[in-house]
């Protein structure tokens, strides 16, 4: 049996690049939500994805690899697919109804999810009684940035809060793809493999849905439809899924997990200034609330 490569905590090299990949996260919805005229965001993420396997399949033949059927791989990596697919549909569906800021504070919340995943299911990853209180101030912030929603039974608030919900739910499925990763043979397995498994399931679940459900016709392809694509495809599903799956093997998955509050920040921000989304008092409530959250949890 394979012994577990032991993971470290975050050096400068690794926050650095966590701060990088953080910027780029924080696009990620306003790409998706800028490009949503032309194309569902179902429907790019479906073919982001598929992109993108493409390009790690690619890779992983230059390098002279190959997929094994015997390595324990392969169940996690189906479950991994489903997973990861079912977070994006999430993202995808809740972009319809809220916006591009609200969707990077909620889907965020997964560190917060993973910690207690890798709590409750991986040895090494304990929290502390100073962590417990930063969860509880995180799940407090998800309440009260819901709050502005509550009480208005109909209008667009009714669809802000449904798309607020989706994105704590995709958030939730982050967080089991990450902990399923750490308790798997995905664990120790090239950071290519994994990241074909999940956007293989992807590519085929998402792009099939939007198939399915008419969203392939009347698509538009703008300069906007292709730039976000391109970004997605290469920059976000490529090369930054590969550099987290490269850090999920050297770095403590809770450490890195927490360290991904910038992204929220960077997300609000981009949608503030390209989207002109707008930021309720309760809303920024409980964004600073969520994040103080993860920051506490990141203590030690």
């Amino acid at each position: 049996m394979q012994t577990a490569t032991p993971r470290k905590p975050l050096d400068t090299f690794a926050m650095t690049l966590m701060v990088i990949l953080c910027v780029l996260w924080g696009l990620q919805q306003v790409a998706v939500k800028a490009a949503a005229p032309g194309m569902s965001p179902i429907m790019q993420t479906g073919l982001r994805s598929a992109i993108a396997a493409l390009l790690v399949c690619g890779l992983i033949w230059r390098r002279g690899g190959s997929l094994s059927l015997r390595d324990g791989t392969f169940w996690p990596g189906i479950g991994a697919g489903v997973l990861f697919a079912v977070e994006f549909l999430c993202v995808s569906l809740g972009l319809e109804y809220t916006t591009a800021s609200h969707m990077s504070v909620f889907l965020y919340t997964a560190p917060i999810f993973t910690v207690l995943g890798l709590h409750w299911f991986v040895p090494g990853e304990r929290i502390g009684s100073i962590q417990w209180i930063g969860v509880l101030a995180a799940f407090a912030g998800i309440a009260v940035a819901f709050s502005g929603s509550f009480g208005m039974r109909t209008g667009p608030w009714m669809n802000v809060l449904l798309g607020d919900a989706l994105g704590v739910l995709g958030g939730i499925f982050w967080a089991a793809t990450t902990v399923l990763i750490r308790r798997s043979a995905l664990s120790e397995a090239p950071p290519t493999t994994t990241l074909l498994y999940q956007l293989g399931g992807a590519g085929l679940i998402l792009s099939a849905i939007g198939v399915g459900s008419g969203q392939a016709t009347g698509i538009s392809m703008t300069g906007i439809v292709w730039a976000s694509l391109f970004f997605q495809a290469v920059i976000i599903a490529f090369i930054s899924f590969l550099a987290w799956f490269w850090m999920l093997r050297r770095y403590l998955a809770s450490r890195i997990s927490v360290f991904s509050f910038l992204t929220p920040l960077f997300g609000v921000g981009f949608g503030v200034l390209l989207l002109n989304d707008p930021v309720g008092l309760r809303f920024a409530v409980g964004a600073v609330l969520v994040l103080a959250g993860i920051v506490i949890v990141n203590l030690r």
